[in-house]
């Protein structure tokens, strides 16, 4: 039995608009119970979970692999966060 997996998405508002970032990755035990593997802490504390498809099997986006995302689109590179780092 193949466990399944999950890709792990935050939604991320800029210029009125929703950017996807990928946050992690979630795999299923035997008891059908999630594990959640984060490599980030959302600070708007919204989490999603997407099936891991085809295309995230091909592009290699799995543990270890590329993590962030914006959909194919750059954020901004303005920023109006007063956080110095």
């Amino acid at each position: 039995m193949t466990k399944k997996m999950f890709k792990v998405l935050t939604p991320v508002e800029r210029d009125h608009k929703t950017y996807w970032v990928r946050s992690g990755t979630a795999f299923t035990n035997k008891d059908d119970s999630i594990n959640i593997h984060l490599d980030v802490l959302p600070v708007n504390g919204k989490l999603q979970l997407r099936d891991f498809d085809e295309e995230d099997r091909r592009s290699g986006a799995n543990e270890g692999g590329q993590r962030a995302s914006f959909g194919g689109a750059r954020p901004p590179a303005t920023s109006t966060d007063t956080v110095p780092f």
